[in-house]
């Protein structure tokens, strides 16, 4: 039997890069010799607010340090945001050369999740934090993905990235990016305001885009009706940003289009294959595109990863990525629930990926013998 991972009986290795330091840095290396060319990897703090019930759970939220500020006049030093940077800056030190930092803000707490639900920038202390962040992270070659979270912390997560998008892809590439999450019928609209700020201000936007991960707790009503409209949004702005065409932007008598680094993490092969043709081609034809790259979850569509790895041409693209997490079984619930969520259709995908498995160790025995 062929085992490709060190595994635990614990769910939390199923799709997260381990509890310590030390195994997140050998499933790191797992990753690299599988040859993607690194690792997305966050801090598995985070708070999802339900709609539903109107009530937050997850970790970052401490009750004590809440109270204690809810009665307390401005707050000088909030505990959850320094614990949530140590473990951020900590996540730093595990990632290697051309690795990816993802950030939840909401796992700093409280303190910054009410501004964020009031649409505002957070406290000085987490500002603070993340400017250490991004300089620590362009220190160590790493780029930062700023999450999407809980649409009720959305806005002020939004006002945060956008202002470190305009100081930090100062030098013709992204360093941070934000998450547009293709389910939301908003977000047509808010990529097209992100789009005039990079024209306008001269900065280069890092567009990550996603399907969505939060349909069990955000408000219904803000989701497409359909999957097929989704799926219809994704491929619209992922293949309009590889084209330089979305809406004004790259359009006949409209406006040039901004510089765009672009990130598409889906888990659906239709999607991720005809968006690597199209850049392939474009390429190939000298016609204006964006650079990408692709990524998919630890434990979750290895059919897709291994297919685009299998594409891999001489020059070095598609670029592949694993996304995974750390942290202990408790800060890691959050993550396991929506993860459980997204992967419960992986009977149906077992036959896929046991395949893909087959052709990987395949195409690895056939790339050494073409050495020896």
């Amino acid at each position: 039997m062929l085992t490709l991972f060190p595994e635990k009986i614990i769910p939390t290795r199923t799709f997260c890069a381990g509890e310590t330091g030390l195994e997140t840095k050998d499933t790191l290396r797992h990753f690299k010799a599988m040859g993607f060319r690194g690792t997305i990897l966050t801090y598995a703090k985070e708070t999802v607010f339900d709609h539903k019930t109107n009530n937050t759970h997850g970790l970052g939220i401490a009750k004590s340090e809440k109270n204690k500020e809810a009665t307390g006049s401005a707050v000088e030093h909030c505990a959850n945001i320094e614990a949530w940077r140590k473990g951020t800056v900590e996540t730093i030190g595990l990632l290697g050369e051309g690795d990816y930092l993802a950030l939840k803000l909401t796992g700093a707490g409280p303190t910054v999740t009410e501004a964020f639900a009031a649409g505002d920038l957070p406290p000085q202390q987490m500002i603070d934090a993340l400017e250490e962040i991004c300089l620590k992270s362009r220190d160590r070659n790493a780029r930062i993905l700023i999450d999407a979270e809980s649409q009720h912390f959305q806005w002020g997560i939004l006002r945060v990235t956008l202002d470190l998008m305009r100081k930090y892809n100062r030098d013709g590439y992204a360093l941070v990016y934000n998450t547009y999450q293709a389910y939301l019928k908003s977000t047509p609209t808010t990529l097209a305001k992100h789009l005039t700020a990079a024209s306008e201000e001269g900065f280069t936007l890092g567009l990550k885009l996603v399907r969505g991960a939060y349909i069990a707790s955000d408000k219904r009503s803000l989701i497409h009706d359909t999957k097929g409209n989704t799926d219809d949004a994704y491929d619209s702005i992922a293949q309009g940003a590889l084209r330089q065409e979305i809406g004004e932007f790259g359009a006949p008598n409209g406006r040039p289009f901004p510089s765009v680094n672009l990130f598409l993490a889906s888990h659906n092969k239709g999607s991720v294959v005809a968006a690597h043709q199209l850049h392939k081609q474009r390429t190939k034809d000298n016609l204006p595109t964006v650079p990408v790259a692709f990524a998919q979850l630890h434990g979750m569509s290895d059919e897709v990863s291994f297919g685009l790895l299998q594409m891999k041409g001489s020059d070095g693209t598609p670029e592949v990525y694993k996304c995974s997490t750390w942290g202990g079984m408790g800060e890691c619930l959050a993550y396991l629930l929506r993860r459980a969520i997204e992967n419960r259709d992986a009977v149906s995908r077992t036959g896929d990926e046991y395949t893909a498995l087959k052709a990987e160790v395949r195409r690895r025995i056939k790339s050494i013998f073409s050495f020896s």
